[in-house]
């Protein structure tokens, strides 16, 4: 499995951004108001994986150091941790970064027309607020998700110098 590229997540914002803005700028009379907790969804999403990310990385790091120091008692151990656990995280965090990345593209639509339009029309005030909302919370997710794919690496071996592979 390859990591995400973080350019490919900005292309991606960036197309779907002109593509929302399209849709938005013709049919924005239409459209329900957007209220303010449409995007909180995501950012529970967003700190679940960062909590996540930060739980996983401490138990990383510990069941590493358990395994270097000799004569750890098992009751300072750290609990191991399921290496298909680890998988599904990379998974997740994956299919995160890109929703994050297409929600951060949609509310950026929908704030490019919204902001300037804030003196014209009256509906326009409250859906650039829950455009904002929308706009940091994908992002958020996003940064969240890339930090629990960054975590869920496996570092190459110590005893291998920089290549990472076995020498045997």
């Amino acid at each position: 499995m390859t990591p995400v590229r973080r350019r490919e997540l900005l292309a991606l914002a960036v197309a779907v951004a002109f593509a929302a803005w399209l849709v938005v700028r013709s049919a924005y009379g239409s459209l329900p108001p957007f209220s303010w907790w449409l995007p909180v969804p995501l950012g529970v999403l967003a700190v679940a994986e960062a909590m996540g990310a930060r739980t996983l990385r401490a138990r990383l790091g510990a069941e590493r150091a358990g395994r270097r120091g000799p004569g750890r008692s098992p009751a300072t151990a750290a609990r191991p941790v399921e290496p298909m656990l680890v998988a599904r995280l990379a998974v997740l965090a994956q299919a995160s970064a890109w929703v994050g990345a297409v929600s951060a593209g949609l509310w950026t639509g929908l704030l490019l027309h919204t902001a300037p339009a804030v003196g014209r029309l009256g509906a326009a005030s409250g859906d650039t607020t829950t455009a904002v909302i929308g706009v940091v919370v994908a992002a958020a997710l996003a940064a969240a998700a890339l930090w629990l794919e960054h975590v869920c690496r496996v570092p190459p071996d110590e005893d291998d110098g920089e290549s990472g592979r076995s020498t045997t």
